[in-house]
């Protein structure tokens, strides 16, 4: 949680996040949404973070970087922090 609570380097252009809104693999992934999301937001107010839900969609973080250049981790089946753990690495903030 420490790591969100700091503003993101401005290399990074967008964030998306995409999981299920019922599965249960993805039921980490709406959990670090709904405890994250507003300290990462509040942080981070001009940089787009889109959250898409869609039903069998795979819990997906992509994280879009100067220059067009696109990462992703996948964080399907993990746990919340796990989940932050992940974007954290995806970011570079740990």
């Amino acid at each position: 949680m420490s790591s969100f609570a700091k503003a993101i380097s401005p290399a990074v252009r967008e964030i998306r996040i995409l999981c299920c809104q019922t599965g249960a693999p993805s039921a980490g992934t709406r959990q670090f949404i709904t405890s994250h999301y507003p300290t990462l937001k509040q942080h981070n107010p001009d940089l787009p973070i889109l959250i898409r839900q869609a039903k069998g969609t795979p819990a997906r973080i992509f994280a879009r970087f100067e220059q067009g250049q696109e990462k992703h981790v996948e964080v399907e089946g993990l746990s919340s922090s796990d989940v932050a753990s992940r974007i954290s690495q995806l970011l570079n903030l740990s």
